[in-house]
């Protein structure tokens, strides 16, 4: 019999030289609760709930900035001096003299096209009600960037430990399986998330949020390794267009591919374990309850491309989005992938 240990890393790694910046909101040097996190999978149902969004089919993309938790009403800030440029009625452009741009999503915008905004005086506009949140994207040059990574958005610090709720062993049907006696190929469902750092009052309160470093090997039990360590999913940074994330949906059931894992071995036995991911990235994971936005399904046949949600960007041209945010705000859309 050989023994197998499947590893699984979640973490976040905060790297970045860039100049830092404050936050959008009074007081703007308190960390402020986020709701939604860079890297976070967004499911979008083309047909609407009473039309059977669920059983209908659905695309994924990643969202592109963070959702700043505020009342409807709270007057939103520039974070650095910059040219305003509307782009929507509910969306504006901070436009700096160093290449970066900084979007701003569902707010009430006050101030002027081609105005020029001081950081921490000018009010761009208030939260639009009734998001309760202001978005904000970092685009650096043409990529957008995680405005969480050290050197940007301070203050901030994060001490959660991401965890993974558990791993389900499944045949190439997607049937269950035991993870004791597997033979042939099999698939791992893992399922991955992170808590809020600051807790976000009202309907988001407690809900899991994407982690920004998703790894995974496997070893003997006697620690010889089978499987390298892989990386599935990395927002450390910014958003990767060689991220494994891929999408296939069935009737009821959307699935979501983050790298291959299998094993071929006949009599093989496996079992899983955590590991802290290093001194470099300050987290580890374990076990926790709630839904993951991670819901992960792993598969040696299949290791497609994700959709690079950033959007090109130059200091005098607006990034062209047509979907905002990674996805819409709607009651078709919802902020973590579904199973």
């Amino acid at each position: 019999m050989r023994r197998l240990v499947l590893v699984i890393v979640v973490a976040l790694a905060c790297a970045g030289t860039a100049s830092a910046y404050p936050w959008p909101l009074k007081p703007f040097d308190r960390q402020h609760p986020i709701r939604g996190f860079f890297g976070d999978p967004r499911t979008v149902y083309e047909n609407g709930i009473l039309a059977g969004a669920f059983d209908g089919p659905s695309s994924i993309s990643f969202h592109q900035g963070v959702d700043i938790a505020a009342p409807n009403g709270t007057p939103v800030y520039p974070v650095e001096d910059g040219i305003v440029h509307y782009v929507g009625a509910a969306t504006i452009n901070l436009i700096t003299d160093h290449e970066v741009t900084f979007q701003y999503f569902h707010i009430t915008p006050v101030a002027g096209e081609g105005e020029r905004a001081i950081a921490k005086e000018t009010v761009l506009g208030y939260v639009q009600p009734p998001y309760g949140h202001v978005h904000i994207t970092e685009i650096d040059g043409s990529h957008a960037v995680n405005p969480l990574q050290q050197g940007h958005l301070t203050p901030y610090r994060d001490r959660t430990i991401p965890r993974v709720r558990g791993i389900v062993v499944r045949n190439l049907a997607g049937d269950a399986q035991a993870a004791v006696g597997l033979c042939g190929r099999v698939e791992l469902d893992v399922d991955a998330y992170d808590p809020q750092p600051v807790p976000v009052p009202g309907a988001y309160r407690g809900l899991p949020v994407a982690p920004a470093l998703v790894q995974w090997w496997m070893t003997r039990v006697g620690g010889k390794t089978v499987v390298p360590r892989t990386t599935t999913a990395d927002f450390r940074r910014r958003l990767r267009e060689t991220v494994g994330f891929s999408r296939s949906t069935r009737r009821g059931r959307t699935r979501t591919a983050h790298g291959s894992a299998h094993s071929s071995t006949p009599g093989c036995r496996a079992a899983t374990s955590s590991s802290s991911p290093g001194a470099s990235t300050r987290r580890s994971c374990r076990t926790g309850p709630t839904s993951s936005p991670f819901a992960s399904r792993t598969s040696a046949a299949t290791t497609p491309r994700a959709p690079d949600g950033s959007r090109s960007s130059t200091r005098r041209a607006a990034p062209a989005l047509s979907r905002g945010p990674g996805q819409p705000d709607s009651p078709s859309s919802f902020p973590y992938a579904r199973r």
